[in-house]
């Protein structure tokens, strides 16, 4: 009986290439078909919420993918973590309609990036964020945010090389938060990302943090719709897919 089976997936993409399949590279798309394959005894495709880059994590990726079984869901996730032997975890499997699709039913995203803030670097989580050393101004970032929420085109802040449609989107929440441990936290929801697009708005937000733009500037990086307008892109190491919201 063919069913349709919804994954959340946490993984550590340090090691990867990203989350898209790829001939010649470990990516965790392949890892977990190869996987499903193995334990289904059948070919399986799987599809993502969306990409993410090599070295960008995930707390709550969503996959989808149909198979001829009878396994239950909760074998099926027992049986994954089990024979994956990667930073790829399944945290939770269900059985959901078949017209669920994980990237075209989403609704939003929300991702996180992570900026330790101090003179000195960390030894330990060094992996999983980006030292700035100059002491960051959260009020200035916060103002650049606040011009972000609504509908805009977002080419300033996409890299090129990924086909799409449209490169506006719908931004739900846009903030920057100070958190214990001296870590600043970038946290942004919408209808849809571009290509590195928060990678590169947080490095824009860092130059504004630094008071090498101001907010007006930044208004005028957003109404530019040329990349070469915007800041650095940030490292992918500091980002992480924080979760996928359905209707």
């Amino acid at each position: 009986m063919k069913k349709n089976y919804k994954l959340c997936v946490e993984y550590d993409g340090t090691d990867f290439f990203g989350w898209q399949r790829q001939k010649d590279a470990q990516t965790v798309q392949g890892v977990l078909e190869s996987a499903l394959s193995r334990i289904l005894n059948q070919q399986i495709q799987i599809h993502g919420s969306g990409r993410t880059d090599a070295g960008v994590h995930a707390l709550a990726q969503v996959a989808s993918f149909t198979a001829d079984t009878h396994i239950l869901p909760r074998a099926l996730q027992k049986n994954l973590n089990s024979l994956i032997k990667v930073p790829v975890v399944i945290r939770d499997c269900h059985v959901v309609s078949l017209d669920f699709h994980a990237q075209y039913s989403a609704v939003s995203k929300t991702y996180q990036y992570v900026i330790y803030n101090h003179p000195t670097p960390c030894a330990v989580f060094r992996q999983y964020q980006w030292h700035i050393r100059q002491m960051l101004d959260i009020e200035a970032m916060n103002l650049c945010c606040e011009k972000l929420i609504g509908t805009h085109d977002f080419k300033s802040f996409e890299n090129t090389g990924s086909p799409r449609k449209s490169t506006v989107r719908e931004v739900f929440f846009c903030r920057v938060q100070k958190q214990p441990f001296n870590r600043i936290v970038f946290e942004i929801c919408a209808s849809g990302f571009l290509k590195y697009m928060v990678r590169n708005i947080t490095g824009t937000l860092v130059l504004a943090g630094q008071h090498r733009i101001s907010p007006q500037d930044f208004v005028r990086i957003l109404q530019a719709k040329d990349r070469t307008a915007a800041g650095p892109t940030a490292p992918p190491h500091g980002l992480f897919l924080n979760c996928v919201n359905y209707a």
